[in-house]
């Protein structure tokens, strides 16, 4: 059943504000207050303290219970959120397994201590010049902490997705602002995270879950003083507000955003010559999954014009072709999306243009190309088109390619196709990519990533507000911890880990 309020101090409260849902027949959500915010930031500052000490192993297993019980929740969740997001139920069956495979490596991860970083330098009482004093490093956990729901993974990048895991792993409380493409999905999750707080006796502001249609609550959430960290995945134009609000405070705050990016692909001249068409295939395939609603989502594909690259493109549109059109997250995505792929092909040639959805939401995939030159001299074209919408960029030689991966802002990810012919023209792509992208991917496609201590899901701006941080992986704690160091504390109040 859902509560349809607000989760603030382990109690369900509603206001005289309320959302209807569109998708979930006479279910209302109540909107939160400005006083509703107020009250969630000061008992997350109330309990930030008492959490923060708990034991690794405590919150090892509170994590694993949060996990237990959204597996308990589990049909319910996942028929909620179709109902909502209208993606399909083996999508959601398989997020919610990433959701709670989430939960359960941070506990596995903070029942060691490597994450902390500690360093120790012992005492050199005896230094000439000067003695050295003892001095210990840790980190602790950084206070209270805001996660943002993203519209497109209704599970594993909100609620109880990887910042929420990830900053509960490390002692932070946590108000979830709830997306309104979910907020039946958020009620659910939220409920079996409030289980979990009471079955390991976690102070009752250790989470809280506020909804919001508007940019009301996430402003006033970020402006308030109680919050010293925010994560968020979501649109450039709504993570570029709220960051530049946390820099405006009285004393700024990290905002750790996910924005947009058009991870491009290079297809090198030998990859082209062995397998063209099984690469626009493989292209078409990721630039569809989803309807396209993947932060990783291809968006561009550069190669040098010729027989192989009519060769690609005759293979991507013919996948595309054949591609059933797909409900959208929300209306306002779908709305979007067309106004983009319209805007682009009033600018160049559109190669396979799919048709009109008979559906209501539903989306169709739609193939450009254009030349490295005219795309390189017009930002419109190098802009993020949240859909099934993909840019073949063709180069009269290899050195405009390189030319081009020069000037691309940075990037989530960036994928070069090769053989082992193209090694030479990889040799000089690769410090490229480096500069521009948080992954660079060998001969796949960057939809699908990987929760891993080795995954890196982020990059510089605009793919990310912090070229630093991961939201996705075991790096991700890093995000709500800061370094402390101890000169000559009694080992009876250094912190359990120190005295290891």
């Amino acid at each position: 059943m859902l509560h349809g309020k607000n989760l603030i101090d382990g109690v369900w409260v509603g206001s005289d504000d309320v959302a209807h849902s569109a998708d979930l027949a006479g279910q209302s959500f109540a909107q939160a207050t400005k006083a509703q915010v107020n009250a969630a930031c000061q008992a997350a500052r109330r309990d930030f303290r008492t959490y923060s000490k708990t034991a690794r192993s405590e919150r090892a297993a509170f994590l694993r219970a949060i996990a237990e019980e959204i597996d308990k929740l589990g049909d319910q969740i996942t028929r909620t959120g179709m109902a909502e997001t209208g993606l399909p139920e083996m999508r959601l069956i398989g997020e919610r397994g990433r959701t709670t495979g989430q939960l359960r490596m941070f506990a596995d991860l903070i029942e060691g201590t490597e994450y902390l970083d500690i360093r120790r330098d012992g005492a050199l009482p005896d230094r000439a010049t000067l003695p050295r004093p003892d001095l210990r490093l840790t980190h602790k956990a950084i206070g209270p902490v805001v996660v943002f729901g993203a519209s497109n993974f209704p599970l594993a990048f909100s609620t109880a997705g990887g910042d929420t895991a990830s900053a509960l792993a490390a002692g932070c409380p946590v108000i979830v602002k709830g997306h309104s493409a979910h907020a039946g999905t958020a009620d659910l999750v939220a409920q079996a995270i409030e289980a979990a707080i009471l079955a390991c006796n976690m102070p009752k502001a250790t989470f809280q879950m506020l909804q919001g249609s508007g940019r009301e609550v996430g402003a006033a959430l970020v402006q308030h003083p109680e919050i010293t960290a925010v994560g968020f995945t979501g649109s450039l134009a709504g993570g570029r507000a709220l960051y530049d609000q946390c820099h405006a405070r009285p004393h700024p705050i990290p905002f750790y955003g996910e924005l947009g990016s058009v991870n491009p692909m290079f297809c090198l001249p030998a990859a082209m010559d062995a397998r063209a068409a099984e690469i626009g295939a493989g292209w078409a395939a990721s630039l569809t999954m989803g309807a396209g609603q993947f932060c990783t989502n291809p968006g561009i594909a550069v190669m040098v014009k010729g027989a192989q690259a009519e060769a690609l493109e005759a293979a991507c549109v013919d996948a595309l072709r054949k591609t059933p059109e797909q409900k959208m997250l929300t209306d306002g995505i779908h709305k979007a999306y067309e106004s983009g792929v319209k805007g682009v092909a009033g600018l160049i040639e559109e190669v396979a243009a799919c048709g009109t959805a008979k559906a209501a939401r539903s989306g169709l995939p739609a193939l450009f190309k254009v030349s490295a030159k005219e795309w390189m001299a017009n930002p419109i074209l190098q802009q993020e088109i949240f859909g099934s919408a993909g840019i073949m960029v063709l180069c009269d030689d290899v050195a405009e390619m390189v030319e081009l991966a020069e000037i691309l802002e940075g990037q989530l990810t960036v994928t070069l196709h090769l053989d082992d012919a193209d090694a030479d023209l990889a040799a000089v792509l690769m410090p490229i990519a480096e500069e521009k992208a948080g992954r660079i991917l060998a001969n796949g496609f960057a939809t699908g990533v990987e929760v891993c201590s080795a995954m890196m899901h982020g990059g510089p701006y605009p793919a990310s507000t912090d070229v630093r941080a991961t939201s996705v992986g075991t790096l991700a704690i890093a995000r709500w911890l800061r370094p402390v160091s101890y000169q000559n504390i009694p080992s009876a109040l250094l912190p359990s880990e120190l005295g290891e």
